[in-house]
C-alpha cells in the first residue's frame, strides 16, 4: 500500500455504508485521500466515516439517495465546498431484490432497480463530470458494473439490464471526457462476499458453499479489499492509459 497515493485528492464514493462501497470509502482514506462518504443508509455511512476518522483519515458523510437528481447534486456540491473538488469517485450504489422470471417481475421492483442502479450511476457521474470539467484538472471514475453486464443468472432479469446499463454508460462516457483528462472505468464484480450476497443467497434458500464453487474458479468468494484495491488503481496514475474498461474481478467466473 503507498500511503500518499491519493494525497491532496478528494475522492467520492456512493454506496459507503456497508459492502464493496464502505471498503472503498476505507482504502482511498488509509491511501492519503479526503473521503466524501454517501449513502441512503445513514448509520452504516456514519460508521464507515468514523472508522477513517478515528484512523487518522478525513472523511464526512452525506446522506444521500443517488436516484434523487437534487440529492446527488447537493452531495458534489458539498464535496466541492468542503474539499475543493472531486479528484476521484467510485460510483458503488446499487440494489437487488428480484427472484422471478422477467413476466413474473413486479413493474415497482423493475422501476426500483432501474432508479438505483442506472438513474443513480448516470446521475453521479453527471454532476461528478460537472465538477471536474470545471476544475480543468481531470479526474477518474469507477462505476461498479457486474459479472450480470455480461452473463446473467437466473432470475435477476431486471438487475441484470440494470448492469448492461452501467456499461453503456462507463463507455460512452469515457469517449466523451477523455478530451478532458477524465478517465472513466468500470468493474464487474463476480461474486462478493457482502451483505447483499448473502441476503440473495439466503432469499433463494441457496447453499453459500455450493454458490462459491458454482461462481468462482477459486472456490470461494472474494473479499471487499480486492474491489477495493481494483477501483484504488483505475483511480490512480497507475492506470493512466485505461479509459472506457470493464475490469472483471471475478476469480475467472467469466473465463470459465
Amino acid at each position: 500500500m503507498n500511503a500518499t497515493r491519493f494525497t491532496g485528492r478528494t475522492a467520492l464514493v456512493t454506496g459507503a455504508a456497508s459492502g464493496m462501497g464502505a471498503a472503498i470509502a476505507e482504502a482511498f482514506a488509509a491511501e492519503g485521500a479526503r473521503v466524501v462518504a454517501a449513502d441512503v443508509e445513514v448509520a452504516g455511512g456514519a460508521a464507515t466515516v468514523a472508522r477513517i476518522t478515528e484512523s487518522g483519515g478525513a472523511a464526512i458523510f452525506v446522506p444521500t439517495d443517488v436516484s434523487d437528481a437534487a440529492a446527488v447534486a447537493a452531495l458534489v456540491a458539498r464535496a466541492v465546498d468542503t474539499y475543493g473538488g472531486v479528484h476521484c469517485a467510485v460510483n458503488a450504489a446499487a440494489i437487488e431484490g428480484e427472484g422471478v422470471p422477467l413476466a413474473d417481475l413486479d413493474d415497482a421492483v423493475f422501476d426500483r432497480l432501474q432508479a438505483v442502479n442506472v438513474r443513480g450511476v448516470f446521475l453521479c457521474m453527471k454532476h461528478e463530470l460537472r465538477a471536474m470539467v470545471a476544475a480543468g484538472a481531470g479526474g477518474a471514475i469507477v462505476n461498479i458494473a457486474s459479472t450480470n453486464s455480461y452473463r446473467p443468472q437466473h432470475n435477476q432479469s431486471g438487475y441484470t439490464a440494470s448492469k448492461h446499463a452501467v456499461l453503456g454508460l462507463t463507455r460512452s462516457a469515457a469517449m466523451d471526457y477523455a478530451r478532458h483528462g477524465i478517465r472513466i472505468n468500470a468493474i464487474c464484480p463476480g461474486a462478493i462476499d457482502t451483505p447483499m450476497l448473502r441476503n440473495a443467497i439466503a432469499r433463494r434458500s441457496g447453499d453459500a458453499a455450493e454458490t462459491a464453487n458454482r461462481l468462482s474458479l477459486l472456490g470461494r468468494f472474494g473479499t471487499v479489499s480486492e474491489i477495493a484495491n481494483a477501483a484504488l488503481w483505475l483511480c490512480s496514475d497507475e492506470s493512466s492509459f485505461t479509459l472506457g474498461h470493464a475490469l472483471a474481478v471475478d476469480a475467472g467466473y467469466l473465463a470459465r
